[in-house]
């Protein structure tokens, strides 16, 4: 079953494809699940709404000129419009505050309404297009482990790959294994894709089979 939807593929996509057969088109929605990208937007709203209402708290009755205190290399300090001797390590926290919420934001909002690019599905190889790069990736660099959620009107496909990478535990005492994803988000036939998906990663497992 070939699940091609009515789409007009940039050329350069078509010319890379080439006389493969085409067993999926689609083009995904968004980058990634909205279930990942949905709580990256949250916490840059909130990281940006909690440090505004703390920063608008220490700031405002400097600004109209009275004194403000802060604690600085474990001694309370003072400083106001006459006197900003101390201002410099509270206005670098600032900063340095308000440019995480904002990157944070900007971050969750692009990958809330940036488009996925167009995926083909062929029996070799899975083609990924977006802002005019092309993206090839044989059939066996995927474990076979795929995440579908959604429905067949509107789903997310996860498929994890061979590759990855080493990080950092958040307690910084350890590393572990972190692989890398493919995903396929925001499609209808979602079930459908899987199907092919799936066959045709073990169709091209590199791994030896135990008799």
């Amino acid at each position: 079953m070939s699940i091609i939807e009515n789409l007009v593929l940039p050329d350069t996509l078509n010319a890379a494809v080439g006389s493969e057969s085409r067993e999926f088109v689609v083009e995904a929605g968004q980058i990634k699940p909205l279930k990942k990208t949905v709580p990256l937007f949250l916490f840059g709203v909130a990281w940006t709404l909690g440090t505004g209402f703390l920063i608008f708290n220490f700031w405002w009755p400097f600004l109209m000129g009275e004194e403000i205190s802060f604690d600085l290399n474990d001694e309370i300090v003072t400083a106001s419009l006459q006197n900003m001797s101390n201002i410099t390590v509270p206005l670098i926290f600032t900063v340095i505050s308000i440019l995480v919420g904002v990157g944070v934001l900007a971050w969750g909002i692009y990958f809330l309404v940036k488009k996925g690019g167009y995926f083909v599905g062929t029996p070799e190889r899975l083609i990924n297009y977006r802002n005019g790069k092309i993206r090839s990736i044989d059939w066996e660099q995927f474990t076979g482990d795929i995440e579908v959620s959604g429905n067949e009107k509107k789903g997310d496909i996860s498929l994890q790959m061979r590759t990855g990478r080493m990080v950092q535990t958040s307690d910084h005492t350890s590393s572990k294994y972190v692989p890398d994803f493919i995903y396929i988000s925001g499609v209808s036939n979602i079930f459908e894709i899987e199907k092919i998906c799936r066959k045709r990663i073990k169709e091209n497992d590199p791994t030896p089979t135990q008799k």
